[in-house]
């Protein structure tokens, strides 16, 4: 199948033009340091490409047939990085190769079913110091590979038609890259073909290698975690001009800083001798200088806030308190009409009248009162506990409400543990089931 020049062009322009559309918004990626190991990359990578078969060559080696005729050829690859300029390819090609002579009716067609080859990809974009990541990158490739093709010749109107065969040929070629975004290039390229046979074209004898050419349009996909750079696209030289100059900047910014701070610590040592001019005590009496108004205190003295001595502190008056035997009656008669619910810490209404006597005894002498509460051995230990500690905040609640001061009553309960009668006996319960009034 032959195709029109100008139509191959316009359809990979469009192509082009389609991709650079369909990548526009891709993220950034992340950076990593110069030199790291591979796995902080990614390395593989897949392409698709087609473009135009001929028997043409830009080095001018001769042509048998001298008519230059264009064919659709088309290609896949994939690739594997192994240092930023430096990959390992390999290729599927097919399509189609014709020729003529421009001055009779003889031509050929070849078939080239399939070939695959194995080449070296070196990228010659990653050197440059100036550009992190160069945009359009230039690479040159060669290889060895396989090919199958199928011959057919039209000679003085006779047309043979030969067996597949299959050879070695040597695929050598450059081209450009065009980063349309971080995981994604266009790729133009053109690759001259040797075949390692002289029947390539049909034509049988004379010594030279049959050589065809491929002109071809592409895109390559970067493969893998898309939160990782490509390593074709590192470029370790501006990476280390990179990390120098933030390193630079970094030592800059340091420096500046410790200019400041050092400003900043003079400042401050200046005012810490200011205040400790200003704290200077000489009589050592805990007043500074500044402040003191008795400058020439005797040591040991004591002072008040302005450096002079304190008066005398006089001996403090201290009141005894005196317990009357009237007093101890209106305590011994509360404690024989206190009464509690059964099994509660409720004062029953019997025992109101004797407690006012303690509140008012309490508030007119100002007395400390110790509340001590005791139940008998029936029920266990924690009930007991708690019953008798209720009981007795109970009449401490009492007192306070009829206007004792609560600071000087003290309300503990001891359970069965001072009994002072034997709990075998009824009356010997009733007589261990109390709350016990200290004055002092």
């Amino acid at each position: 199948m032959k195709m029109n020049v100008k139509k191959a062009g316009a359809l990979a322009a469009a192509g082009i033009l389609a991709v650079t559309q369909l990548v526009a918004q891709t993220p950034t990626i992340n950076e990593v340091k110069p030199f790291a190991p591979e796995s902080e990359y990614r390395t593989w990578s897949i392409g698709v490409h087609g473009g135009l078969l001929n028997q043409s060559n830009l080095i001018g080696l001769r042509r048998r047939f001298d008519k230059v005729e264009h064919n659709f050829g088309y290609g896949v690859y994939v690739k594997r990085q192994i240092l930023p300029g430096f990959g390992i390819q390999a290729e599927y090609m097919g399509g189609k190769v014709t020729g003529a002579y421009k001055d009779n009716n003889n031509s050929f067609e070849t078939k080239l079913p399939w070939s695959v080859a194995l080449s070296a990809h070196v990228t010659l974009a990653n050197i440059n110091w100036r550009h992190h990541q160069g945009l359009i990158k230039p690479y040159l490739n060669v290889g060895l590979g396989a090919l199958g093709f199928e011959p057919t010749t039209e000679i003085n109107g006779i047309t043979a038609t030969y067996d597949s065969t299959t050879e070695l040929f040597v695929p050598a070629g450059l081209g450009l890259k065009f980063a349309v975004a971080p995981d994604i290039n266009i790729d133009l390229g053109y690759r001259m073909n040797l075949v390692q046979s002289t029947t390539f074209d049909g034509v049988r004898g004379g010594g030279s290698k049959d050589l065809f050419s491929y002109a071809h349009v592409g895109v390559e996909f970067a493969l893998g975690n898309k939160s990782k750079p490509v390593l074709a696209n590192s470029n370790p030289v501006s990476s280390m001009q990179k990390e120098y100059l933030a390193q630079y900047d970094d030592l800059v910014a340091q420096k500046e800083a410790l200019k400041a701070q050092q400003a900043e610590n003079e400042k401050l040592q200046a005012q810490m001798e200011r205040l400790y001019a200003d704290l200077a005590d000489d009589d050592g009496d805990g007043v500074a200088n500044r402040y003191d108004k008795c400058p020439d205190t005797p040591e040991n003295t004591k002072v008040d806030g302005a450096g002079c001595p304190l008066p005398e502190p006089k001996a403090p008056v201290v009141q005894q308190v005196v317990v009357t035997e009237e007093d101890r009656r209106v305590v011994d008669e509360a404690i024989q009409n206190l009464e509690f619910d059964l099994g509660k810490a409720t004062i029953r209404p019997s025992s109101h009248a004797s407690l006012n006597k303690v509140a008012a005894l309490l508030i007119e002498k100002n007395f400390s009162l110790k509340l001590a509460g005791h139940t008998d051995n029936t029920g266990s230990m924690q009930t007991n506990m708690r019953l008798s500690k209720e009981r007795a905040e109970a009449v401490k609640a009492y007192l306070v409400s009829k206007g004792a001061n609560p600071s000087r009553i003290e309300a503990t309960g001891y359970g069965p543990t001072q009994p002072i009668a034997s709990n075998n006996t009824a009356e010997g319960r009733q007589q261990n089931r109390r709350v016990e009034f200290t004055l002092y």
